[in-house]
């Protein structure tokens, strides 16, 4: 999943990045609001870490121009200004949500998978297909109920078609969920992680569909 980080803070931004990275996260970071805004209204992201103090184009300003040219993807605002007055001016401008500088990961992380929980529409922690379930809170598979160790990759690959359980899915944007800028891909990397995952939770749990992409397989 991508998540694109606004902010210009070197030390923090680094931080907030390799957390996610961690967690499972595919993570574009840029230091200031014009970059920011750019690549918000030319790539697609699951969600948006936004700083509001950054340089050429504040977050309020690039949140209020997102929203008015129809840009919904979930931001998340970090941000040390804490006043009542703030927070308002944040969420009024289209923020989905906002957390006070200094923070803890752990936070961010379970603010930014409830934001994301909301944007797909579903309440539901957990994803189900076939005998497996993935919790999203615990970073935990399980095929009936037996746990499964699945690299970084894997689980985010496995999430990304969990959340689309009717869709094929094109190998570029499977590549973009995972993948970060500057990031090296090999030709045959996606279909190495779907050999991988039909391993571990059957051959016929992801379908190849020629010429397409891939699906999550279904009884017939």
């Amino acid at each position: 999943m991508r998540i694109l980080l606004v902010e210009d803070d070197a030390l923090l931004g680094d931080g907030i990045r390799a957390g996610l990275k961690l967690a499972g996260y595919a993570v574009d970071w840029l230091r200031d609001g014009e970059q920011g805004y750019l690549a918000l209204t030319t790539e697609p992201y699951a969600a948006c870490v936004l700083d509001l103090g950054l340089p050429r184009r504040n977050g309020i300003h690039l949140l209020r121009d997102l929203r008015a040219h129809g840009n919904h993807t979930p931001v998340l605002i970090l941000t040390a200004r804490d006043t009542v007055a703030d927070k308002i001016a944040g969420l009024d401008a289209g923020a989905d949500d906002y957390l006070i500088k200094p923070f803890d990961l752990n936070e961010l992380q379970a603010r930014l998978r409830a934001l994301l929980r909301r944007a797909s529409h579903t309440g539901a922690a957990c994803l189900h297909h076939r005998g497996v379930s993935l919790d999203p809170a615990a970073r935990q598979v399980t095929l009936h109920d037996h746990a499964i160790n699945l690299s970084g990759k894997e689980y985010a690959l496995l999430h990304d078609f969990l959340s689309h359980p009717n869709a094929i899915r094109p190998r570029d944007e499977l590549e973009q969920g995972l993948y970060a800028w500057g990031e090296e891909t090999a030709s045959n990397t996606i279909e190495v992680y779907i050999h991988h995952l039909r391993k571990k939770l059957g051959a016929s749990f992801i379908e190849t569909v020629r010429g397409l992409g891939y699906r999550l397989g279904h009884d017939t």
